[in-house]
């Protein structure tokens, strides 16, 4: 899981999604299951995920 790296999704809903892009999973050929413990992980962590994002893109 360490050289996996995966673009998310913060849904309004509170779910997180696996973006919808060419390059959501790094490397391509990443374990499936490397892939679902970080979208685990990600919902998880859902709100701490949405206050980086606004602090970073200066929406708070």
């Amino acid at each position: 899981m360490s050289e996996t790296e995966v673009i998310v999704d913060l849904l309004e809903d509170g779910n997180v999604a696996l973006a919808n892009r060419r390059d959501a999973i790094r490397p391509a050929n990443a374990k499936r299951s490397d892939v679902k413990k970080i979208l685990r992980s990600a919902a998880e962590h859902f709100d701490d995920l949405v206050a980086l994002w606004e602090k970073t893109h200066d929406k708070a």
